[in-house]
Order: structure tokens, then sequence, then C-alpha cells
């Protein structure tokens, strides 16, 4: 029996430019950190071979620096890596990988398939089929001479490609880098390891995306994974196991705000959030101005808890109730106007607008002389 780790879609390098430069920062060397958490579990799991399915890097430009850091967190796991480019890091006729060897970086321990063809693996009793991507976008099937490749006798045949099974993924990635959907049945693959989906996905008994070990996006698809594949004998069904070793929980809540109840709710759910909770939340509905100040203070204390807290309000109205206007106090010129408005409100919804802008800004500035 042959045991493998099948992971894939690392994206190291990658940057996070729609969260704040900590939490950016922070997220980006998760991925390398979780590369580190792989190699312990091969180790721990005794596995003959690491296959890494493809976008190991983000873009072909990261830095001398990111390169170095990728191959050494690889380090505990002194068995085989086997890498395939995919189409964030393609096997151009000058890529990633090329200035990876020049400078160096990769051990002696790593496989790089940058052309189709077969790696044999005699001591773990593998030959692996890799189809890597040299350019970006392909429209032909890169798994097509699987069908017709030669592997030693005895030895288990591993599929290793990056691209989308036809009529199986959502629209938008189900033309570029086609695989065909039968592809482990018509290669006698004993497993056909794949990578491009972000999330876990088994296609078939023997065919599986492992998904990226670090989420990601906001999508519960199970990513955050690697994939355990026992692969008993020539011809039987692998046997696999998922195995967590993502860092981060990327959520994505949305909040329909009507009576204070459901404040109520959002704001325990909050607290409740665990610390390494990267969330994205829309909160709609109305509220008045002291529970526009409640949720304010909960999205404080949760931002500062959690890794990440982004919070869109630009569908919650606020709608300031006569005790709320009471407690500012407002008189003179600002009383009069807050009186006409209110006056107006129920005929005017520009009145209204007036109204709660008004309100809103005297809230927010009796809160700083407060």
């Amino acid at each position: 029996m042959s045991r493998i780790l099948h992971t894939a879609d690392w994206q190291i390098g990658r940057q996070y430019s729609r969260f704040e430069v900590e939490d950016a920062v922070v997220l980006a060397a998760a991925r390398t950190s979780t590369v580190e958490k792989i190699a312990a579990l091969a180790a721990a799991e005794n596995v003959d071979a690491v296959l890494v399915a493809g976008d190991v890097f983000d873009a072909q430009g990261v830095s001398e620096l990111t390169i170095r850091r990728l191959f050494n967190a690889t380090s505990v796991f002194a068995g085989p890596w086997i890498m395939l480019p995919g189409n964030h890091d393609a096997a151009l006729a000058e890529s990633v990988w090329d200035r990876a060897e020049r400078i160096g970086a990769i051990p002696a321990n790593v496989h790089v398939i940058k052309e189709p063809g077969v790696l044999v693996l005699e001591e773990q009793g593998i030959a692996v089929l890799g189809a890597p991507l040299t350019q970006r976008q392909t429209y032909d099937d890169l798994t097509a001479w699987f069908d017709s490749a030669q592997t030693p006798a005895g030895l288990l045949r591993v599929g290793l490609a990056h691209g989308s099974v036809q009529g199986l993924l959502h629209e938008d990635v189900d033309s570029h880098n086609p695989i065909a959907a039968d592809r482990a049945a018509t290669a006698h693959l004993d497993y056909l390891a794949l990578g491009d989906w972000h999330g876990f996905k088994q296609v078939d008994q023997r065919t599986v995306y492992s998904g990226t070990p670090e989420p990601d996006r906001f999508k519960d698809n199970g990513a955050g994974q690697v994939v355990l594949v026992d692969l008993p004998a020539l011809g039987e069904p692998p046997v696999l196991s998922t195995r967590h070793v993502g860092q981060f929980i990327w959520l994505q809540w949305s909040a329909q705000l009507e009576v204070a109840s459901d404040l109520d709710v959002l704001i325990e759910r909050l607290q409740e959030l665990e610390p390494n909770s990267v969330l994205s939340l829309k909160v709609s509905g109305q509220t008045d101005l002291a529970g526009q100040a409640r949720l304010q203070r909960a999205l404080a204390v949760a931002q500062a808890r959690c890794r990440s807290v982004d919070c869109d309000v630009k569908d919650l109205r606020l709608e300031p109730t006569d005790e709320d206007i009471a407690a500012l106090s407002a008189d003179g010129y600002l009383g009069d106007v807050i009186a006409e408005l209110r006056d107006r409100e129920g005929d005017s919804p520009v009145a209204k607008d007036a109204l709660v802008l008004l309100t809103s800004l005297l809230s927010k500035d009796a809160e700083v002389q407060a």
C-alpha cells in the first residue's frame, strides 16, 4: 500500500488588497505557515509523497524571499514533494520555477513537473502522470495523453493536473483548462489529484479536488483541508480522509434589523466569534441612535479581538426616536431646525433624510464631547 498527501492552490505570494494593511500581511504570511503545517502532517502520517496540484505560487513575479521561504516551509517532510505548475504559475518560457532553480531554492527532494511526462517513484511504488500548464489558459485537455501513457509494471498510476472538470464546476470556471470528467477511468488511474477549484470536491471515487489549504474566499466549500489518500493496490479504490490545516475561518453574514431583539442576536453572535475569524458582515433594516451606538461598540470590540471584521451598513436606516432627539438637548437654532424637519418628515422624504443626518451628526458630536 502507498499513502500520498494531496494538496493544491497554495497561492503563495497572494496579496489581500481589500483588507487593512495589518490584516493583509498576516493573511498572506498564513499561506506559507500553513505549508509548514502540511509538511509536519506529512511527516506525522508517514506519507510516501506529497502531491501539489498546481498554483503553488500566486503569480510569476513573487519575490526571491517569498520563493525561498516557501521551499524552507517544506523542510520538515524529507520525502518527495511533487509540484505542478498551474494557471497562476504556469511553466512559461521564463517562469517563477526557472527563477527558483537559478537561485538554488528548490531542495533535492522537490520534483517540479514542468513538462508533460511520467515521474517514477520506484521506492514509493508510484508513477505520477503530470499535466502541467505551460500557459495560463488552454482549451485543450492536457490530460488526454494519460490514456495511452505507459508506466512501469506494478506501480500505482496517479494523475496530477490543474483545471476544470467539464460539466461539473460553475459555468465561469468551466471553459479554460478543461479536464474530461472520466479521465481517471479512461487512463486507468488509481487516483487523479486535481487543483484549481479552491474547495474540497470529490468528482468520483478516484478523482478529487483538494481545495486550497488556507481559505481565501467567503465560501463554505470545504477549503482549509488536505487529502490523505491510501492506495491499497493496483486497481483497488483509494481510501480518502481529510485533515484540517487552515488557520483562519472566513465567514460571510447578513443581518436584518427591525426590532431591538434583532440587534441583541447580532451582538451576541459577534461576541462569540473566534479570534481567527475573518468576517464580512452586511447589516440592513433600521435602528435608532441607541441601537447604532450599541452596534458600533460591538463591532469595535470584535475588530480588536478577531483577525478582520468588515461591516457594510449602507442599507441600515437610522430611525431616531423621540427619546433620541430629546436626549440630544438641541436648543436655539438647531432646536428650531429639528422641530421644523420633524413637522415635515411625514410628507417629505428629503426632510426625513435631513433629520436623520442631522441627528446622527449631533449624536457623534455628543459622543466626542463626552
